[in-house]
């Protein structure tokens, strides 16, 4: 998926965050698995943290920390090649979505929630976090915080095919969850619990169903400031990057990996079947309605 020539992204959309030395306490890829299981596209990071038996361990600050930067103005040619301009364009890209589909669907006005590329580690209102957390939304903040740096472990380590539509997934689903909280479905949902029919899977699925819908109408979707679309349409082979990056942050595939065997009662995020089979729901013309999962009879 790329961005349409003559595209024009303005800079002070995403600050730039974090940049401390260090890693939490317990690091390695027995805490990535945690933090994934925990906290990839939507957990808490508080209790992430807990459960690798320690905090963020800072050295000395970067030279300028504390100083608010943001990701620079940017072309379409350098979002098509640049993560961090990639990642500014594809949220001004669901800004435009969202701001149009949340009031015709949900009544509600679309706010744009504070996004965030940080690297090595950052502080968040759910807590500390690193790289090895991958991204995520953080509620009590409402603020999106990715490492882009982390679409690289997500294909050494879990074998996700990669590409720039998946980085774009992963970005919209985070958005999903940002539209979940303006909407009221994040506050409904019994988000501690765990297993098939929990709230924590619903909610999930939802952000998935919710990132499909963007991915499905993006190339239609007009840039107000430069009066061209935002995208050009997805080849099936962009489409397949996606889904492929959906069914590898599904419970089972990672316990799998992680442990070699499948416990449903841990289950958080949905399986790799379920997540597919959402974002594909909001992708062929779902509609909010159609991704409410926290109502659905079966999942």
């Amino acid at each position: 998926m790329t961005f349409n020539e003559g595209g024009q992204f303005e800079g002070g959309r995403v600050r730039k965050g974090g940049g401390r030395r260090g890693a939490v306490v317990g690091g390695g890829i027995g805490a990535v698995v945690v933090a994934l299981l925990a906290v990839f596209l939507g957990g808490d990071l508080g209790q992430v943290v807990g459960s690798l038996g320690g905090a963020v361990q800072e050295g000395p600050a970067p030279v300028g920390e504390g100083q608010q930067q943001f990701i620079d103005d940017c072309t379409a040619q350098e979002a098509n090649s640049d993560r961090e301009c990639r990642l500014s364009a594809s949220v001004q890209s669901l800004d435009a979505y969202w701001e149009q589909v949340l009031p015709e669907q949900a009544g509600v006005e679309y706010v744009p929630p504070p996004v965030e590329s940080f690297s090595g580690s950052t502080t968040t209102g759910c807590g500390a976090a690193s790289s090895a957390t991958g991204p995520f939304y953080c509620p009590p903040d409402q603020t999106i915080y990715v490492d882009v740096s982390f679409f690289d472990q997500l294909s050494s380590q879990f074998g996700a095919e990669g590409g720039p539509l998946a980085e774009m997934y992963v970005v919209a689903h985070e958005m999903g969850h940002h539209v979940e909280q303006l909407s009221g479905a994040m506050d409904a949902a019994d988000r501690g619990g765990s297993g098939p029919e929990s709230d924590s899977v619903r909610i999930e699925l939802m952000a998935d169903c919710l990132a499909g819908m963007w991915a499905g109408s993006a190339a239609t979707v007009v840039d107000p400031d430069t009066g061209v679309t935002f995208l050009d349409p997805i080849s099936q082979a962009e489409l397949g990057q996606a889904l492929d990056a959906a069914a590898t942050v599904g419970d089972d595939h990672i316990q799998r990996q992680a442990t070699g065997r499948i416990t449903p009662e841990g289950f958080t995020h949905g399986t790799s079947e379920q997540r597919v089979r959402w974002f594909t729901m909001g992708y062929e013309g779902g509609t909010m309605q159609d991704c409410d999962a926290l109502s659905a009879d079966t999942l």
